[in-house]
């Protein structure tokens, strides 16, 4: 089979969650070397992600923060700033390429509406995880993509930047997965034996589309 559509997830992919990480921090009070330093261990110890904000407030409830956070005027947010450079130029040439974009992650409702706002015009479907009632590594949300992607499951390449949550529910749901190389999870488990599932291992959402290229012609 060849790849016929790409599915992006969103933080640590196309987002740089940077200036993210340093506002709950700030919400939190704490350094913000001092947050993204326990989040690294967390990570590390193969734990959710959530259990860093555990640390420094027991019995933090992430979804009335978030409601908190956008009542006192600091929202979760991310724009244009925070995209990754290589992200409108690597559309473009997949698109060029005849390509299906996707943009498919754990995100909320907000979320999705700046997403919409930033790509409506360069994607062809952008879905997330309060869209569809699930969230990766759920089979159900990769289930999703492929109902909303117009191509077989192995014609499909998921690009995410975490094992855990990306490349192994992609790869059990029958699709290709690319595994970027950035972001707290891309750094930390990039020697993790799970990284030979990895159809392709990239630094740059710009080594797509001669990757692609190249299985595809292999392929054929």
């Amino acid at each position: 089979m060849t790849i016929k559509a790409v599915v992006f997830d969103v933080g640590e992919c196309l987002v740089d969650e940077t200036r993210e990480y340093g506002t709950w921090a700030d919400w939190l009070g704490v350094p913000r070397h001092t947050f993204v330093a326990q989040l690294g261990a967390v990570i590390a110890q193969g734990r959710d992600y959530r259990d860093t904000f555990q640390v420094f407030r027991p019995g933090f409830d992430l979804y009335a923060e978030r409601e908190l956070r956008a009542e006192a005027g600091a929202p979760e947010t991310f724009g244009e700033g925070d995209l990754y450079p290589d992200v409108r130029p690597a559309f473009a040439e997949l698109r060029a390429a005849g390509m299906h974009l996707t943009i498919a992650g754990n995100q909320t409702v907000r979320a999705g509406r700046i997403l919409r706002e930033l790509f409506t015009d360069d994607v062809d479907l952008i879905g997330t995880s309060d869209d569809w009632g699930a969230s990766k590594p759920d089979p159900a949300f990769f289930g999703k993509v492929a109902e909303g992607v117009p191509a077989e499951p192995g014609e499909i390449l998921y690009v995410g930047d975490r094992l855990d949550n990306d490349v192994l529910p992609a790869r059990a749901a029958g699709m290709r997965a690319a595994l970027i190389r950035r972001g707290p999870w891309g750094w930390i488990q990039q020697h993790d034996p799970a990284t030979a599932q990895a159809t392709f291992r990239i630094d740059s959402l710009l080594d797509l589309p001669e990757l692609i290229a190249t299985a595809n012609a292999a392929g054929n």
